[in-house]
């Protein structure tokens, strides 16, 4: 049989390629309503890190409170 091409079959859930990588993360942000559910999580793990980050910076410095000197 080393005249017959090998056919590729399709990609099914829960399979991996040949790198290694599943293609879960694409079916999750497919969909009609993926956009409503992802941009709000987006927008929740940037707010978060960047206040996180905002303390941080300011622990170093000494301030101890959100805003002001002290």
């Amino acid at each position: 049989m080393a005249g017959i091409p090998k056919l590729e079959t399709p990609q099914r859930a829960g399979q991996r390629d040949a790198l290694g990588n599943s293609n879960r993360t694409d079916r999750q942000t497919q969909g009609p309503r993926a956009k409503y559910m992802l941009y709000p999580y987006y927008a929740l793990m940037i707010t978060t890190t960047a206040a996180t980050q905002y303390m941080m910076i300011r622990m170093v410095l000494g301030h101890k409170t959100w805003f002001g000197s002290n």
